[in-house]
């Protein structure tokens, strides 16, 4: 298990940890699968839901966690947070554009943002504002880091997590009417909550984290049946939000499930474009890279225009030790998508495995400026730095790399490297002070 999840991680594109305890098992780790193409297809998801929720769709992030059980969450107001398992299980785009809704209504009608305010003084979570601090300063970027490093008693996160019956009718008001005005149809609303019905029955450990943290009653189900009867809801098929659904969703299912199984449903996508991704995927995996390559080439020809299926391609070259080709594919996939930093990420990881320090070091901190809290991209800064014999700002990134995991003894070990080598209060000096503050003060905690 441990060796295929680290097989996983390397294929999705997995970079950075929360230390949070998303369900109840103590110091349990939740990860972030992160993926250009996937995060592309969720923010097209809920672009339109987020802005008929009064949010901006570029300053509220929606992130898939690895994790098969069936949730959805926020923990502050710049992030969505999806279980992988969720995405799986879910059928249409409307039924997860129903779950960006709620947790939008979440964000816009103030739940999130009182528990914050009130934490301080409620001491019911210890630990999270400082974790958040260790984030933000670790970045340089104060707010825009809330939320990428926690740390909890599992109770705690529980508390912190579950919202209140009240705020649950409170946000099942809000996202059907997000979904309305939207264009999108309500009843996939209906549909998911028809997921969770009957677990209020079982036993706490024995239901999905979506049942503890969205408590669910048949009084609160009939009335969410009542709003969408009632609304007057003028929907019409979303040709390109069922698109990115089923991309989304066959890109996930492509690298969660056995390749065999991906090869006979292939054929069951929406689009000859998603059939040859699923089936160039799941031929990688098996280690054939003739067949990958054919795959993923014809998808690249039906969408040439599109930096995604180039970076998917490039990522087969890289991991089957063709790194002078990968250079190539994801060099024209950042040329389409120059602001994408995922990709960006990729194209210097390739660079350094081409002997390409000094293309990988500009390339990479391209990346790291507009991706901060990619652990992936900090360790190959890091990389990249000492290749060209900038030992100290080799420290520098790896210190940030720990601080963004939470792992505050061994950010200090490096930052404090780095402030002795660095010139005094220079940019990068302040980074690294930021870093020990942070970690001194979360280790006097």
């Amino acid at each position: 298990m441990y060796h295929a999840t680290l097989h996983l991680f390397r294929a999705i594109g997995l970079v950075l940890c929360l230390t949070a305890l998303i369900a109840a098992a103590p110091a349990r780790a939740a990860t972030l699968l992160r993926d250009a193409d996937i995060e592309h297809a969720l923010k097209e998801l809920g672009a339109p839901v987020l802005r008929a929720a009064g949010l901006s769709p570029n300053q509220v992030r929606i992130l898939l966690i690895d994790d098969s059980t069936l949730n959805a969450f926020i923990i502050d107001t710049q992030h969505i947070f999806i279980h992988s398992g969720l995405v799986t299980k879910l059928e249409t785009a409307a039924q997860l554009q129903a779950v960006i809704a709620h947790e939008a209504a979440h964000i816009a009608n103030g739940h999130i943002s009182r528990r914050l305010g009130n934490m301080q003084s409620a001491r019911t979570t210890a630990g999270l504002g400082m974790a958040l601090a260790v984030a933000a300063a670790a970045s340089g970027a104060g707010r825009a880091a809330v939320g990428l490093g926690i740390g909890l008693q599992s109770s705690n996160l529980r508390s912190f997590l579950a919202h209140t019956r009240a705020e649950e009718a409170s946000a099942d008001i809000s996202s059907i009417r997000y979904l309305v005005s939207a264009g999108i149809d309500p009843q996939g609303a209906i549909e998911v909550q028809e997921l969770f019905r009957g677990q209020e029955a079982l036993a706490e450990t024995r239901q999905d984290p979506y049942m503890r943290s969205h408590p669910l009653s048949r009084d609160r189900l009939r009335a969410l049946q009542g709003l969408v009867a009632g609304a007057s809801a003028r929907t019409a098929p979303d040709p390109t939000g069922d698109y990115w659904f089923d991309r989304a969703k066959g890109k996930l299912t492509a690298f969660t499930r056995a390749p065999s199984w991906t090869l006979r449903r292939a054929d069951d996508s929406l689009s000859p474009d998603i059939a040859e991704m699923r089936r160039a995927v799941a031929y990688h995996r098996q280690s054939d890279l003739g067949r990958a390559i054919r795959h993923i080439d014809a998808a690249i020809t039906a969408r040439p225009n599109d930096p995604y299926l180039r970076d998917l391609k490039g990522q087969i070259l890289l991991e089957s030790r063709r790194a002078s080709d990968a250079v190539q594919v994801y060099s024209a996939a950042a040329r389409l998508a120059p602001r994408e930093p995922l990709i960006l990420g990729g194209l210097g990881r390739a660079q350094l495995a081409d002997g390409k320090p000094q293309d990988a070091l500009r390339t990479l901190e391209a990346a790291r400026g507009r991706d901060f809290s990619d652990t992936r991209i900090l360790r190959d800064l890091a990389t990249a730095y000492a290749k060209t014999g900038q030992n100290a700002m080799a420290s520098l990134a790896t210190a940030e790399r720990y601080a963004v995991q939470g792992q505050l003894k061994d950010a200090a070990i490096h930052a404090t490297r780095a402030e002795g080598a660095l010139p005094r209060g220079s940019g990068p000096w302040q980074r690294a002070q930021d870093v020990l503050s942070a970690a001194q003060r979360a280790l006097q905690r």
